[in-house]
């Protein structure tokens, strides 16, 4: 694929909608899942902002990829109610999820980070407010039936570019940071960076 970067950077995922992103904006990457312990730093974190915790798994995903190159973490996190939610660990939490969902405002933090030698350079991140509509028990199964488990990948239970779109009345925020990751923040961070350019 022709690209606008040189080499191009590391992308510490292997999330369709983040490697979707990169590839229609013309950024050439390699994608190579972190490894890090998510929901252990979760914890740690457990009385931190959302943002502050989505960031901070970002820049963790971003530091553990050994690379010369820039390295790029990405991280989203769901709250509805106060409470946080994760990506659904069986299809009953994702019904019991999309119970909890139903008729609800639900905020998502997307964060990134840009890491350089195992050194955070940048760290950014966006949230966007999602209204759920009422969803009655026969949508809810209906829509497993046709998206799991490929929803089992998401928080929030919902691939935005498919059939999850359904699931919401409105939406306010920028559609990169629904998708996953606050990407005109990234590109921006990316050109300061050298990696693309400006």
């Amino acid at each position: 694929m022709t690209s606008l970067a040189g080499e191009g950077i590391v992308l510490a995922s292997n999330s369709a909608s983040r490697k979707a992103m990169l590839e229609a904006a013309g950024v050439a990457f390699e994608a190579r899942a972190a490894d890090i312990d998510e929901r252990g730093l979760e914890a740690e974190m457990e009385d931190a902002d959302p943002a502050e915790i989505a960031q901070a798994l970002a820049a963790a995903k971003a530091a553990a990829v050994e690379d010369p190159r820039l390295v790029l973490g990405s991280d989203s996190l769901v709250e509805v109610d106060g409470r946080r939610f994760d990506k659904p660990a069986s299809r009953e939490q994702a019904a019991e999820h999309l119970r909890l969902f139903s008729g609800k405002v639900m905020t998502l933090h997307s964060a990134a980070a840009l890491a350089k030698d195992g050194q955070i350079v940048w760290v950014g991140s966006d949230f966007a407010r999602l209204r759920v509509r009422e969803m009655s028990e026969d949508f809810i199964e209906a829509y497993l039936d046709a998206e799991w488990p490929e929803v089992s990948y998401c928080v929030g239970v919902f691939r935005i570019e498919g059939p999850g779109v359904q699931l919401f009345e409105s939406i306010m925020g920028d559609q990169f940071t629904v998708l996953g990751m606050p990407l005109l923040q990234v590109l921006a961070a990316l050109r300061e960076e050298g990696a693309l350019p400006s």
